[in-house]
């Protein structure tokens, strides 16, 4: 007898869980999850799961203690109601940035989060475009890393053209500038970044010759948007010229991250629906991870290989008449 399917969203993702489940052909899981007067969470499943291979979608995005906890009540209640195989799709992994101590009385954010969800009934977690892969080694459970990358390529190559150069804004960039100018064929460079807080970043140096190019900023996250303004002032004090783009997986756009980003005249930001990004005014492209996250849970759920996930869940949309899935 085949194990049934189920998939569940928290509070932070359930346009995407909606998504998902229609490609999947699903109604998506029936759940209560609320907030009781003393703030306490309380979350109660309304079918059931039991003998169920069950996923939980749900980024950790702010507030990510909230959401965080969500997930893990929405584990349990499916644990208890008898779900044989409990997954959480995790599209945007907060405290992934809190993957080392800066001095010796600093907390391991990314550890104690890693503890406390595999404490529980999880017994496997899949992740989009982790801010550092060194995050698996927090987990003993099974960790399934997929990226955004080449959906994000795709939708950044109509602007690019024989000016455009990929910029990393820091070293922590490089691997994933890499990828981008391989995909897109283009140069590469390399902004030098010293984080003096969490909202203000000094640039050193910029390796590699930006005269005269167009500058594709990518990174994993835009969260206040220090790094992105700092690594394009760089870029065009080296001789850069306008239009410049910005490609990110997350796009959480916290504090002043509009008003910081607004004036730098930037002709386009793509990035996701890891986050569902808050309003501003930047000229946003959201490109929808929908197709391939449903591409995965069908694929894990049949026991099959990953490899080549997002070929497939684009070849699966073409089949079906679909158009682009930015917008």
């Amino acid at each position: 007898m085949k194990t049934g399917l189920s998939v569940f969203a928290g509070t932070a993702s359930q346009e995407l869980a909606a998504d998902i489940t229609q490609d999947l052909g699903i109604q998506p899981g029936a759940c209560t999850i609320q907030t009781f007067p003393d703030g306490e969470l309380g979350v109660e499943l309304e079918q059931s799961v039991r003998g169920h291979d069950v996923y939980l979608v749900q980024s950790t995005s702010p507030p990510v203690e909230k959401h965080a906890f969500e997930l893990m009540l929405l584990a349990d209640a499916c644990h208890r109601a008898g779900a044989e195989r409990i997954t959480a799709l995790v599209p945007y992994f907060g405290y992934a940035r809190q993957d080392r101590r800066g001095s010796r009385r600093q907390a391991l954010g990314g550890r104690v989060v890693a503890d406390v969800l595999q404490s529980g009934a999880i017994g496997r977690l899949v992740a989009v475009d982790l801010h550092t892969p060194a995050i698996e080694g927090f987990f003993s459970i099974p960790i399934e890393h997929l990226s955004a990358v080449p959906l994000l390529a795709d939708a950044v190559r109509p602007l690019v053209d024989d000016t455009s150069i990929v910029v990393a804004p820091d070293l922590g960039a490089v691997k994933l500038a890499r990828s981008y100018a391989g995909l897109l064929d283009l140069p590469m460079a390399i902004v030098h970044k010293t984080r003096v807080s969490g909202r203000e970043v000094t640039v050193q140096q910029v390796v590699g010759d930006v005269k005269g190019r167009s500058p594709i900023v990518v990174d994993d996250m835009l969260s206040t948007g220090a790094t992105i303004e700092a690594a394009l002032n760089a870029a065009f004090s080296a001789g850069a010229r306008s239009p410049s783009t910005v490609v990110v997986t997350h796009g959480l756009f916290v504090g002043r991250a509009d008003e910081i980003l607004t004036p730098m005249g930037i002709q386009r930001v793509f990035t996701t629906n890891t986050v569902m990004p808050r309003q501003n005014r930047l000229p946003l492209d959201v490109c929808s991870l929908a197709p391939m996250l449903a591409e995965g849970i069908r694929r894990l759920h049949g026991g099959e290989s990953l490899q080549d996930l997002y070929a497939a869940a684009r070849a699966r949309g073409a089949s079906a008449g679909s158009g682009s899935d930015a917008r």
